[in-house]
C-alpha cells in the first residue's frame, strides 16, 4: 500500500491521499493476525464485517448510465466506507488495534466526506476542504481510493473471520502517541435529521481555544494538553473530531 504523499501530479490533479497512517496500520494489523498476537474480540470482528460489506460492495448496474452517474455512484461507494467506519470508530467498540486501523482507514477516505453528498447543514464537521480546478468543480482521487479496495478487502476479510465463536480473544499493546495541533476543536451534534450544532473546545482553566494543543491518545482515551499546563481529558470530542484533525504521521 503506497502513501499517498509519495505521489505528484499537476496542479489540475486532485489532491493525493493522507495514507501514511494506513499503510503503517495496515502493515501492523497483518504482522499481528500472522503472528496470532491478535485474535479479535466479536465487536471487532463485527466492525470489520461492516466496513468489509462497503469495501467489496459492487456498483450498481444501470444501463446506458451517463458517466457523471458512473462518477457518483463510484465516489458514493467511497464515502459509504468513510461514513461505515467513523460510525464504527466513535461508537468506542472496538479494541486499541481496531480503532487505529479504523482512523487510519477513515484518514484515507476522509476526500469523500462531503463528496457526493455533503452534509447538509453549515454547522457541520468540515474535514479539510476540496481542490477544485480552475472554473470547475471540486474533485476528489477516486481512483486512488478505488486502487486501496483489493488490499483492504483482504484485509478485512481477515479481520471479520479471524477468532471465530469460542476462541479465546487476544489483544495485543499499542503504544501511545503524542503530537502537537494548533487550530480549534470542535464538537458537534445531530439533536435532529438535517439540524446540526457545534461548539468549539476551550481549556477549562484559561479559556484558550487554538493550542498549540498536546494530543495524547492511549486508546481508547484522547487528552488535550494546552500551553498553560492544564490537561482535560473531559472535552467530549469524538474520536474522529481530533484524529481527522490532525497530520498523517
Amino acid at each position: 500500500m503506497t502513501s499517498g504523499h509519495q505521489t505528484h501530479g499537476t496542479a489540475w490533479d486532485p489532491p493525493p491521499l493522507m495514507t501514511c497512517a494506513l499503510t503503517r496500520e495496515a502493515g501492523r494489523a497483518r504482522q499481528f493476525l500472522a503472528a496470532g498476537r491478535w485474535r479479535p474480540a466479536a465487536a471487532d470482528r463485527e466492525a470489520a464485517a461492516r466496513v468489509l460489506a462497503r469495501l467489496a460492495a459492487p456498483l450498481p448496474s444501470r444501463r446506458a448510465a451517463a458517466p457523471r452517474v458512473v462518477a457518483t455512484d463510484r465516489d458514493r461507494r467511497l464515502q459509504r466506507i468513510l461514513r461505515t467506519t467513523v460510525h464504527h470508530l466513535d461508537a468506542g467498540a472496538v479494541s486499541p488495534p481496531a480503532a487505529a486501523l479504523l482512523a487510519a482507514v477513515a484518514r484515507a477516505f476522509l476526500p469523500w466526506y462531503g463528496v457526493p453528498n455533503p452534509p447538509p447543514a453549515a454547522a457541520a464537521p468540515r474535514y479539510g476542504t476540496q481542490v477544485a480546478a480552475a472554473g470547475g468543480p471540486a474533485t476528489a482521487p477516486t481512483e486512488a481510493g478505488e486502487a486501496l479496495l483489493p488490499d483492504l478487502i483482504t484485509l478485512f476479510a481477515a479481520l471479520a473471520s479471524a477468532g471465530p465463536d469460542g476462541t479465546v480473544a487476544l489483544t495485543p499493546q499499542v503504544e501511545p502517541w503524542q503530537i502537537r495541533y494548533v487550530g480549534r476543536f470542535r464538537h458537534y451534534a445531530r439533536p435532529a435529521p438535517g439540524v446540526w450544532t457545534a461548539r468549539t473546545v476551550h481549556c477549562p482553566a484559561c479559556g484558550g481555544m487554538t493550542g498549540p494543543w498536546t494530543v495524547t491518545c492511549d486508546r481508547p482515551q484522547i487528552s488535550l494538553g494546552c500551553p498553560c499546563g492544564v490537561i482535560t481529558r473531559e472535552h467530549g470530542l469524538a474520536f474522529s473530531e481530533i484524529w481527522l484533525l490532525l497530520p498523517d504521521t
